[in-house]
């Protein structure tokens, strides 16, 4: 799990910084829409010095400010969820998918300053016009190591194309956490997921705090 939660950091990562209008974005194909972003990323993690540096309170207002756009976050933790999102109740919907939200953005922000030499390349889409839904493929290129895959799941939506999963050396980000979110609610209920997931929320909090301090 730790190995997988390192590579998905790398997946959010180069999303973190969309800075564009959503009127673009409404416009943009899903590739494109990636592509842009993703070189939007690399060049300011590359050159933000505070970043570079690790002042994790700047790079979490920014992922915060600009990720969720880009992210349906609902349908990623209903998928996440499983058949347990049906037996949710309204209330328990939108706190499980704040929490896994915010577990999210907490977890993935520390990747923004270990961006150094990549770069990402992408491959032919294979999509309709008419298709709603699209998968973008891509590589990340590192100056050593092998490329690593990094593939986009995203939907059509009436604000523009929204990603909902993350593909990285073949590992789904949904599934990933579907175990885990399984495992949770056989234990305490969807109740009992929410609570795990809140605190493992503050622990993190705390951690992003004392590396502000620090």
């Amino acid at each position: 799990m730790k190995t997988l939660n390192k590579l998905f950091i790398i997946g959010f990562a180069f999303f973190a910084f969309a800075g564009s209008a959503n009127a673009q974005a409404q416009q943009e194909a899903p590739d494109a829409l990636v592509k842009r972003i993703s070189q939007e990323v690399l060049d300011i993690a590359k050159t933000d010095r505070e970043i570079q540096s690790g002042n994790q309170k700047r790079v979490l207002e920014l992922v915060e400010a600009k990720i969720l756009p880009y992210v349906d976050f609902q349908r990623m933790t209903a998928l996440a969820a499983g058949r347990f999102w049906r037996e949710a109740t309204p209330e328990q919907q939108k706190q499980l998918t704040n929490e896994f939200r915010s577990l999210l953005v907490y977890t993935y922000s520390g990747a923004i300053s270990q961006v150094k030499d990549q770069r990402v390349e992408f491959k032919p889409v294979r999509a309709e016009p008419s298709d709603t839904e699209v998968e973008v493929r891509s590589q990340v290129v590192q100056a050593r190591g092998e490329p690593i895959q990094l593939n986009y799941r995203l939907a059509k939506a009436p604000s523009g194309w929204k990603i909902y999963d993350v593909n990285v050396l073949g590992a789904w980000l949904v599934e990933t956490y579907k175990g885990n979110f399984a495992g949770e609610i056989s234990k305490g209920g969807i109740d009992g997921l929410i609570k795990a997931l809140s605190e493992k929320n503050r622990k993190l909090a705390a951690s992003a705090a004392r590396t502000v301090k620090s």
